[in-house]
């Protein structure tokens, strides 16, 4: 099985060529048996196929979804933003992601035989 990225525009073409849609995954696919070569500008990574947007976060791998928190922020280097970080500090400062950090950390805090310090 080899799934395929078609834009609803293009459904239709798929499916007479033999594509199958997967309720499941919501994407079509070329079932096992069947010739890949007619569906080849609709294969994932096929030269001339539209790359996918680059999205910030996680990437649910059975969705296909980018996953991320409700208090998201893109930061503009690869650090961890529950430690100080003098570039993302400022960046971070009066956001809902620090305060949701400030009650994580009283919590954290509260908890026995455990510090955020």
């Amino acid at each position: 099985m080899v799934f395929l990225t078609v834009p609803y525009a293009e459904k239709d073409a798929a499916k007479a060529l033999g594509a199958r849609w997967n309720p499941t995954r919501k994407r079509w696919y070329v079932p096992d048996g069947v010739a890949t070569e007619p569906f080849a500008k609709w294969i994932d990574g096929a030269p001339g196929a539209e790359a996918p947007s680059a999205k910030p976060g996680r990437v649910d791998s059975y969705q296909g979804k980018t996953v991320v928190g409700l208090h998201y922020i893109e930061l503009a280097h690869n650090c961890n933003p529950m430690q100080a970080c003098p570039t993302c500090t400022g960046q971070l400062a009066g956001t809902a992601w620090a305060d949701a950090q400030t009650r994580l950390m009283a919590v954290v805090d509260a908890m026995p035989g455990t510090s955020s310090k």
